[in-house]
This record gives structure tokens, C-alpha cells and sequence, in this order.
């Protein structure tokens, strides 16, 4: 199930099914891997739309809980308060690894990886969501 997110292009405000930017991959992940709620489409967001970003990420993170990387877990990147870009976790081979996406196409990094190559990483998940591993799909 992976394969079809990660050979899907990169377009910017895109929200699947056949391409994705880092918002639309995130929300189709968590939907579709683990069964929660579609989260808003955020048509204003964008890769180059920091403000617009961090304007969504500010009302969001209102129904999130900081957490530990975790299966479903929101991977935010920040530059101080800004949201720069998303990713979402998961479990593969084993190990947590972070799903994203960027105009070079999709790319799963271990949480390490991804945290060493942006400046900031907070994960989050959904209040009063349990997400259990045994819930993840396999990919």
C-alpha cells in the first residue's frame, strides 16, 4: 500500500489520490493507514505559503498532543514558531520512519534521519485518538 504514495508525484496543492504535496500526503496517510478522521484540506497551504502554514498549524495543533514518534504521529518541521513542512509517521521494516514528500517526490527517512535534516521536529498526534502499531496497515 506504501508503493502507491511513494511513486506518486509531488504537486503543489495537490490532495491525491494520484499526487500529493506534504499536506495531501499527510492527511491520505493518516486516513488511510490508520483510520482517522480526514483532516481540513487547507487549500491556502503550501510549500512557499510559510504564514498560511502557520496559521493552519496554530488552529490544528489546538485538537493535537505533543507526543513521541509514533505510529500516525504528525512530523512538523519548524523554524522557530513557523511551520515549514509535514510529514507522517509510520512503521516500516521494523522502524519508525517518516513519510514526506517535496517537489523531488516522496522519501521515508528513519525519525533520525528526517530530525537531522530540518531544523526542528515536533510530532504530534490527535487528542483522545489511541493509535496502537497493531492498528497500522501494512505497507
Amino acid at each position: 500500500m506504501i508503493e502507491k504514495f511513494m511513486r506518486a508525484p509531488y504537486r503543489e496543492g495537490a490532495r491525491g489520490p494520484i499526487a500529493f504535496d506534504c499536506w495531501g500526503l499527510c492527511r491520505a496517510i493518516r486516513h488511510e493507514f490508520f483510520g482517522l478522521d480526514l483532516l481540513p484540506s487547507l487549500g491556502g497551504v503550501g510549500k512557499d505559503k510559510i504564514r498560511a502554514n502557520t496559521k493552519a498549524y496554530r488552529v490544528l495543533r489546538k485538537a493535537m498532543e505533543e507526543c513521541r514518534p509514533e505510529p500516525g504521529a504528525i512530523a512538523a518541521v519548524l523554524r522557530g514558531e513557523a511551520l515549514l513542512h509535514v510529514g507522517t509517521v509510520l512503521l516500516s521494516e521494523g522502524r519508525l520512519k517518516v513519510l514526506d514528500t517535496n517537489p523531488g517526490g516522496a522519501c521515508l527517512r528513519t525519525t533520525g534521519e528526517f530530525e537531522a535534516a530540518h531544523p526542528k521536529v515536533v510530532y504530534y498526534r490527535d487528542k483522545l485518538q489511541d493509535v496502537h502499531l497493531s492498528d497500522q496497515k501494512s505497507g
